[in-house]
């Protein structure tokens, strides 16, 4: 539960699930490119990375110089996983206020 709140936590920040969503239509980019597309400095996408990374949101590998990151399916996976689990709970009681709204109405 802990590597799930991790990853809803470093997701919540708006520049951070940007950052995501870049790589999840891009696929994996350089720091560098992803810097030069972003309305912040350097060192503060450098920072936002390092928490996506720690939380297991992105990974990151070195080729010669440059640092490439890429999103982690299965960190997405789990967030997945957690919705649709939640998914009946909330359905169930969603249909429960329908009868008994259209119970008032009869």
């Amino acid at each position: 539960m802990a590597q799930l709140t991790d990853t809803f936590a470093a997701l919540s920040d708006e520049t951070r699930l940007a950052l995501v969503e870049r790589l999840m239509a891009e696929g994996e980019l350089p720091a560098g490119v992803l810097v030069a597309n972003a309305e912040i400095s350097g060192p503060a996408v450098s920072r936002h990375l390092k928490v996506l990374r720690e939380a297991g949101v992105i990974r990151q590998r070195a080729e010669g110089t440059r640092r490439l990151y890429s999103v982690r399916p299965e960190a997405l996976r789990a967030i997945s996983n957690w919705t649709m689990d939640h998914r009946a709970f909330w359905e169930a009681g969603l249909d429960r206020l329908g009868a008994l709204l259209a119970e008032d109405k009869e």
